[in-house]
């Protein structure tokens, strides 16, 4: 059905199925919060609901054309400043009885931030509000004085709220225990565009591939995984070589970065920001998948999706025990988990890893079963199933 046809068509459903999901991370925008919003947002629409996702700025042409869902960008770049949280609530405001009678969801803090502000005024207050906590701004959250009491105030007015794993929810409970009757699970599953490639072959290669896919910043562990392949023996470092797939941050951690990596001993190739039809080629390469997060300052690891990513793809995993990583990757069965800050317990992980291909298929193919365990219209279902939404 052409896209405008489509519009028409879920613009008839009554306003008691109408889902207005508002976001600051969406397409193109990668990551797993970016992931999760946009798999959501189509599992709900599945589901029958009329979704309309309001989004940041994108470039022209970056919108996909299978979307069962409405579209609006928001004049605004989707961070969390000052300046886009005005122009956030101005659009709030200004179609503030559209909302009134639907489900509004803020599945990431940057609307949170700007709901939090208008939810003093009954005017702007939804029919339903749906919250989703990822981690990490549940410490930004609880750790102002101020902006503890406007999220309290927050999850008072909320439905529903849902974390992705245990641990989320359990660190959500410490900082807020009145979210406790209203909590669920949402765990993440596989992109509903994912590629199911069947096992490749065992073959002999020359070179072991270690990959990491994740945007560069110091909680996302890449000089940690290098500077334990760096502690490896020189004839093993030889075999190796460490890719990395991810954007710069902010900081100087992409020079830092590669600084480190002429002075390893070990071949590593950069590939930046890739679309996913190359990056599923790059997984297919790979012998071990390595993330190793750390806690960093408020920032966290609360699941991470793109553990089942490479888990669905056959590899190993690599990881560090920190946050809700061990519900993403199963010790012993689809990875191996070390405790963080101890490169040479993570060095004799990836030397196991290297020297028994056995244990590399063993765990490559627990981990395809793992990760299609979960599915989005589970958790979809979870935020907005009938008997808690319909009249």
């Amino acid at each position: 059905m052409p896209a405008t046809l489509r519009m028409s068509a879920i613009s008839t459903f009554p306003t008691s199925k109408s889902v207005f999901l508002i976001t600051h991370e969406f397409y193109p925008v990668r990551g797993g919060i970016a992931t999760f919003t946009e798999e959501i947002a189509r599992a709900t629409a599945g589901l029958g609901y009329n979704v309309e996702v309001w989004a940041q700025s994108a470039p022209r042409g970056a919108e996909k054309s299978d979307w069962p869902f409405r579209l609006r960008r928001l004049p605004l770049k989707g961070s969390h400043d000052l300046l886009c949280q005005v122009r956030l609530a101005r659009e709030l405001i200004r179609h503030r009885r559209d909302l009134r009678h639907a489900t509004v969801y803020l599945p990431e803090p940057g609307p949170m931030m700007t709901m939090m502000l208008l939810q003093f005024f009954h005017a702007f207050r939804p029919r339903r509000l749906v919250l989703t906590f990822h981690g990490s701004e549940i410490l930004k959250f609880a750790d102002s004085p101020l902006r503890r009491r406007l999220t309290r105030r927050l999850i008072s007015h909320a439905a529903r709220i849902s974390t992705l794993s245990n641990y989320t929810q359990e660190l959500l409970l410490s900082h807020f225990p009145e979210a406790a009757e209203k909590i669920f699970l949402t765990p993440g599953a596989l992109r509903s565009d994912f590629a199911v490639v069947p096992p490749k072959p065992a073959t002999t290669k020359n070179k072991i591939v270690v990959l990491t896919v994740g945007r560069l910043h110091p909680r996302k562990g890449q000089l940690l995984t290098l500077q334990a392949l760096q502690l490896l023996a020189p004839d093993v470092r030889a075999r190796l070589e460490y890719w990395i797939v991810g954007g710069q941050s902010k900081s100087n951690y992409e020079d830092r970065l590669r600084t480190a990596a002429e002075d390893s001993g070990v071949t590593v190739k950069f590939f930046g920001n890739i679309p996913d039809e190359e990056l599923s080629d790059l997984y297919e390469r790979a012998d071990i998948f390595a993330m190793t997060s750390i806690n960093h300052g408020h920032s966290i690891e609360g699941f991470g999706l793109v553990y089942l990513e490479a888990a669905a793809h056959g590899l190993p995993v690599v990881a560090h025990d920190v946050g809700g990583v061990s519900e993403a990757v199963i010790d012993g069965q689809t990875g191996l988990l070390v405790p963080p800050h101890r490169p040479a317990q993570l060095a004799a992980a990836f030397e196991k890893l290297i020297h028994d291909a056995p244990l590399r298929r063993r765990l490559g193919t627990a981990g395809r079963a793992w990760a299609a365990r979960n599915c989005w219209k589970e958790s979809a279902e979870a935020l907005f199933r009938p008997s808690e939404i319909d009249e």
